[in-house]
């Protein structure tokens, strides 16, 4: 496929719709959706989206479970010029109403499962004109499958340039509230064929499964590889570990990304002694790092090649990539990294003054690519913090062996992440702070079998207070997304700080993660 045929995320469905026309795209629910039909719909969001009033660059977001309109929207979006705003749909309905008012959104897609959750927050929603259902059946907002087919077909073609932003991105922050990352054009697909070809052999014959939530870059960022390289895209409603067994199975499933917390769930279902894994050839794993043994069963039940990727949203993604051949008992060591930079990719590791550092001392990993987003939305001062001297700082700890692999080690930031879910304890702390029973609080991640790492929080008590380790996780529960609220609460006398005060979170985490080889898991 010509690099110069697909400049901009609205050309992916143009190209195809002209040398693939029925070319399956998407695949859901028993449902097709092919090439042209894709592109034909996309030229009709974005026509509704210009008729609304959406003028270039403005912002629109889609709080829903998987569904093709989200692939409607994402490149009528960019036909139109404008910046899609996916939601992260586990958020608690204040955080929810956060994101949207911050991003600025003028119209918000919401999907029956969140109807709830919107009508609760419907008032606060300042910048929103209209809301529109994406599977109907509501008394007040206007129907999205009529919305659409009012709508002409022909293509817009409105300028648009690699620069332009092409999606905004969340992700959890450190002081509290999310920051908007945002992903251009060029971010998406400047470095996206030169991946193709260093992922493995993708051809024609290919079924791309699809089942990370699509408010994730491993989710919307895996589907764009699919439809980039013009094969079929099987989208799940939701990860489901029989339905996605029958589904490998059923549509004979050829690549798929999955975090390794959905590994496991996979391998520890009864149905996947059952299933015919024949068609897999490749599987791709990310977002927090995997224990060996969970690779070792995984190449022994799934019998297709693993490769690992290492990113983040602000790095549209992957930046690294372990290949198969490093991956089974020859190359035990090297299945502890992440692998190496990918073509266009710089990564180096660098010490508090930014020097960087010999092969084999940790430091803070830093990179420098195309990926690298435009910026945070509003945020300049963050945006300067994360992105120096064209240098993005990650915010994770690692080494570099000497033929070039990347080992993660640590956090620079106190980070946790769990099944895949950035969680900052600043905002689980902040909430919990505001509960009248707590003095003082710390949150750290915990190892955990199933989800890599749990959130734990380390509590001291007001003088006198009384208060039970399951109401403040009820009162956790009540107040932030379900993925962030504590596991486990300690109860301590005082928390361990430095002269300058700051809580010393290296000390609560040593008695968890003690005889562990890597301070992540």
């Amino acid at each position: 496929m010509p690099e110069a045929a697909i400049p901009t995320v609205a050309d992916v469905t143009r190209h195809h719709a002209k040398t693939r026309p029925d070319q399956v795209a998407l695949r859901f629910d028993g449902e097709t959706i092919s090439y042209a039909a894709l592109d034909r719909r996309a030229s009709q969001a974005a026509h509704g989206l210009i008729a609304a009033g959406i003028a270039p660059q403005a912002r629109i977001a889609i709080l829903a479970k998987n569904s093709p309109p989200f692939f409607d929207l994402w490149f009528g979006a960019a036909k139109a010029n404008a910046v899609l705003v996916p939601v992260n749909f586990r958020l608690a309905p204040p955080e929810a109403a956060f994101v949207v008012n911050d991003a600025k959104a003028e119209l918000l897609f919401v999907g029956v499962d969140f109807y709830p959750l919107v009508e609760k927050v419907a008032g606060e929603l300042s910048s929103v004109r209209e809301i529109i259902a994406l599977d109907g059946n509501h008394p007040v907002w206007p129907d999205y499958a009529g919305w659409l087919a009012r709508q002409k077909s022909s293509d817009p073609a409105l300028p648009i340039l690699g620069r332009d932003c092409a999606i905004q991105m969340y992700t959890s922050g450190t002081t509290g509230h999310p920051k908007g990352a945002q992903l251009s054009h060029d971010n998406l697909l400047t470095l996206l064929p030169g991946a193709l070809e260093q992922w493995g052999n993708w051809h024609e014959g290919d079924v791309n499964l699809v089942c990370m939530p699509l408010f994730h870059i491993g989710g919307s960022g895996w589907a764009l590889v699919g439809l980039y390289r013009g094969i079929e895209n099987v989208l799940t409603r939701d990860f489901d570990p029989p339905s996605i067994l029958r589904v490998i199975e059923q549509c004979r499933i050829t690549k798929a990304l999955f975090v390794p917390a959905m590994m496991l769930f996979l391998l520890q279902a009864p149905q996947c002694r059952d299933t015919d894994f024949s068609s897999l050839e490749l599987i791709v794993y990310g977002a927090s790092p995997a224990p060996l043994d969970l690779l070792r069963n995984a190449l022994k039940i799934f019998g297709c090649g693993l490769a690992q990727v290492y990113g983040l949203t602000e790095t549209t993604g992957a930046i690294t990539y372990l290949p198969p051949e490093d991956h089974g008992e020859q190359a035990v060591e090297r299945m502890k990294s992440c692998g190496k930079p990918m073509r266009g990719v710089e990564i180096k590791v660098v010490d508090a003054a930014g020097k960087a550092l010999p092969p084999g001392e940790v430091g803070e990993v830093v990179c420098r690519t195309p990926q690298v987003m435009l910026g945070y939305w509003n945020l300049d001062e963050a945006t300067r913090r994360s992105v120096r001297d064209g240098w993005f700082h990650t915010g994770d700890a690692g080494y570099l062996d000497k033929d070039g692999y990347l080992y993660i080690y640590d956090r620079v930031k106190d980070m946790i992440v769990s099944g895949g879910e950035n969680i900052y304890p600043a905002e689980v702390e902040s909430e919990l702070f505001g509960h009248p029973a707590i003095a003082d609080v710390a949150v750290i991640g915990v190892p955990d079998e199933q989800w890599g790492e749990a959130v734990k929080a380390i509590v001291v008590k007001k003088p006198g207070a009384a208060v039970t380790v399951a109401e403040l996780i009820d009162y956790a529960r009540e107040r932030i997304a379900g993925y962030k609220v504590p596991r486990s609460v300690d109860f301590v006398e005082a928390l361990p700080r430095n002269p300058s005060g700051k809580i010393l979170k290296r000390e609560l985490r040593k008695p968890y993660w003690q005889g562990r080889e890597r301070q992540v898991n």
